[in-house]
């Protein structure tokens, strides 16, 4: 039995994210999307609000859950008998930022690291782009689920 994390902090959600849990949970008998706590950042929802958010847009995918976590990664997987990290890549930009990280986990634990190419649609969409439009009144509604579009309305107003 296959079983990924696809770690992340996802603040918020958008449609890039979900096309990648969709095309992983085709791939991987067990996919747990993984929302990683860093104590030294503020997201604009909390780590509950994104999980709940993304729990909305993944609970017709089987095999899919939620989960979150804080520390090392390589930690996560060990402790959760994860086989797999799964990691979206929109450019070259994230291949040569993720690339290391993949060395270093395989290096600490042997756990692999896989790459899936955001479909075209969704190259330039980011969590952080995302956010800055919206909040200076651009309409965001084509690239994050209503779910979250509803959420990132409310926080902003």
């Amino acid at each position: 039995m296959s079983k990924a994390c696809c770690p992340g902090s996802f603040d918020p959600m958008t449609n890039g994210h979900l096309d990648i849990f969709r095309r992983a949970a085709r791939i991987f008998d067990e996919l747990v999307i993984t929302v990683v706590v860093n104590p030294n950042k503020q997201g604009m929802f909390s780590i509950d609000e994104r999980i709940a958010l993304i729990e909305e847009n993944v609970k017709d995918l089987p095999g899919v859950t939620v989960d979150r976590w804080t520390g090392l990664l390589v930690d996560y997987a060990r402790e959760n008998g994860v086989a797999c990290i799964l990691k979206g890549l929109r450019n070259s930009t994230d291949f040569d930022y993720e690339l290391p990280m993949a060395g270093m986990n395989m290096h600490l634990t042997g756990v692999e690291t896989a790459f899936l190419t955001t479909a075209p649609e969704f190259s330039y969409v980011s969590s952080s782009l995302v956010k800055e439009v919206a909040k200076l009144g651009g309409d965001v509604s084509s690239l994050i689920p209503a779910n979250v579009q509803t959420a990132l309305s409310a926080k902003l107003s």
